[in-house]
Formats: C-alpha cells, sequence, structure tokens
C-alpha cells in the first residue's frame, strides 16, 4: 500500500503531482484559508505523513491523534508551530526548509529597513490622498542608511546575508548572538556587541533571532528604552520576539523614531490592530520569504523531506535526529 500523507493547503500541481505519485494524498484545497482544526485532527489520524505550514500548531494533542505518523515536514525555517519535544517522544521525525529562504528573505529585510527610514508607505499614501501640495524643504524627510550602524540580533544565515547587503551602504554593523562568531567577524567586518549596548549604539535594529522560550519578548521595554530615539527597529524573524505592547508605547511615546514589521505576535492581526494604525510603522503580511522562486523551492525541498520520511529514509533536514526503522 501506498502511504497516506496529509497537507494542509493547496500546493502547485506539479509538485501535488510528485506526491500524488508515490503516496496516497490528502489536501486541504485553499490556498488562502487554514484547515479547520477539526479536519486536522481527523485526517492525522491515518496519516503517514504531514506537510504543514506554521499556521497551523502541531501540538501535543494533534499527535495524539496521529496513530501511524513518522514525519512532519514543515514548509519554513522556524518550527515554533511543532512540540518538538511530543514528536521527538513519539518517534516522530520533524523537518524543516532551511537554506533556500536565505536570500529573499534578506532582500525584504532591507528592503523593509529602507522602507520605514524614507518613509515610502506613508509618502505613496500623501501622494495617492492628494495631500501633495508643494515641495517645502523638511517634507516627508526621513533617517539616513548609507553610513548608519545596523545592529543584527541573532547572526544565522539570513542574518550574514543581511550583512552583505548592509556592507553595499557602507554600514557600520554590530551583531548579538548567543554564541560569538570570531571568524564571521573577520570574514564580514562585523563587530560583536552585547544586546545593551548593540540596541544604545544602533540607527537600525533588526531581529533575526529564531523564536524560541529564551527569545520570547527578547525586545521589551527595558531594550527599547536603550535605542536611540531616532532609531529604527526592524523584525522579519518572529512577532512573540518583540513585545508589541512595548513597541507600541515606545512609537507614541517618541522613545524610538520607527519600525518595520513583517511578522506579529499574533498572525493573521486584524486591521485596528494598534501597530498598523502608526504612521511610522512600515507592517507587512509575513513575506519575507515571498519570491515565486523562493516559495515553489520551499514547497520541492518540504516534499522531498515528506517523501523521504514516508519511505524510511532519513530526511536531510531532519531537526530531531531520530534513527530511522
Amino acid at each position: 500500500m501506498k502511504p497516506r500523507v496529509y497537507i494542509t493547503r493547496k500546493l502547485p500541481e506539479a509538485i501535488v503531482k510528485k506526491i500524488s505519485s508515490i503516496c496516497d494524498m490528502r489536501m486541504w484545497n485553499e490556498a488562502e484559508t487554514p484547515v479547520p482544526r477539526e479536519v486536522l485532527e481527523k485526517e492525522i489520524q491515518e496519516a503517514d505523513g504531514l506537510l504543514c505550514l506554521l499556521t497551523e500548531a502541531i501540538d501535543d494533542s494533534i499527535m495524539n491523534k496521529a496513530k501511524h505518523l513518522k514525519i512532519i515536514a514543515n514548509m519554513a525555517v522556524g518550527y515554533n508551530n511543532i512540540d518538538l519535544d511530543s514528536a521527538t517522544k513519539r518517534g516522530i521525525m520533524v523537518t524543516n526548509t532551511p537554506g533556500v529562504l536565505t536570500e529573499t528573505t534578506a532582500d525584504l529585510t532591507f528592503a523593509l529597513l529602507m522602507a520605514t527610514a524614507r518613509r515610502l508607505v506613508e509618502s505613496s499614501d500623501y501622494l495617492r490622498n492628494g495631500e501633495w501640495q508643494t515641495w517645502s524643504p523638511m517634507q516627508l524627510t526621513g533617517q539616513d542608511i548609507y553610513g548608519a550602524t545596523l545592529g543584527i540580533v541573532g547572526l544565522g544565515r539570513i542574518g550574514e546575508a543581511l550583512v552583505k547587503r548592509a556592507k553595499g551602504f557602507d554600514m557600520n554593523v554590530l551583531y548579538y548572538n548567543r554564541s560569538r562568531k570570531p571568524e564571521k567577524e573577520k570574514d564580514l567586518g562585523i563587530e560583536f556587541s552585547s544586546l545593551e549596548s548593540l540596541l544604545a549604539s544602533s540607527d537600525f535594529v533588526c531581529v533575526m533571532t529564531p523564536y524560541t522560550k529564551e527569545t520570547h519578548h527578547l525586545i521589551g521595554a527595558e531594550q527599547l528604552g536603550l535605542m536611540k530615539e531616532s532609531a529604527v527597529l526592524i523584525n522579519t524573524a518572529r512577532g512573540g520576539i518583540v513585545d508589541e505592547e512595548a513597541l507600541y508605547r515606545a512609537l507614541i511615546d517618541k522613545q524610538i523614531w520607527g519600525a518595520g514589521l513583517d511578522v506579529f505576535e499574533q498572525e493573521p492581526v486584524c486591521v485596528d490592530h494598534p501597530l498598523i494604525k502608526l504612521p511610522n510603522v512600515v507592517t507587512l503580511p509575513h513575506i519575507g520569504s515571498a519570491s515565486i522562486a523562493t516559495r515553489t523551492k520551499m514547497a520541492e525541498l518540504a516534499v522531498m523531506n515528506l517523501l523521504q520520511g514516508v519511505t524510511n529514509s532519513t530526511p536531510e533536514n531532519l531537526l530531531n535526529k531520530l534513527e530511522v526503522k
């Protein structure tokens, strides 16, 4: 019998054909709507493999219903939506899709930095709303990027790629990381810093660290209070790393100058979210890896992981290092 797999979101037809040629496949047939919890609970009962997105909480209660599950293939680099410990205890492999989205996400991060610094969205709205009546010396003035100091919180693959873009703007780059990387300091021309010193010294702070219990609200009221009044905070990692209530207060109290956010603590966010209403915040709907080529590569990598797992091979991107039986 073919292994049975369930996919929690509609994928491109060419990718679906590859899966269906090997597996008995079932798929939630909506591209823009998450699979309902009750549907996932039903489908996972007989599944050998699951391909999911960050929008699905694959927790202990879901795994309790999975009688045959061998692998959870997450179509993302992050995997905070999956209870890794519960999966490991049950002998369920968990995989992610690293590497293929590094450059695209770094592009988006720097684009968001530039859009926030130069008030691009606010300026576009100003024009479209018919408010542009004349040119004036200080009209819609922003912050300079060239030659500024960039602080990167979390120097992983995407953080390193961001450094290369920053160097094109002759930026001075500081980084804070759980472990110091002397070789990267030499190769990339960057300087290690404590988090406190980085926040106090940087014109732009980019949050790039993974979301874990330790990094939950890593950037809160105390940390925001250390930043310059002219500083900009950019978050393209995970929403929970930044305390949104503290950020809102820092922005309206003018403790910091602006923020660019691609991620939020609760996603999707509603239109009356306080941060969306602020003119000095640029907000995006979690599109860090959203290029056609990159999202296709992510899907292909997730499928490769899935198929390797259900056919008793060890996936290349295994997160919990289980022995395949």
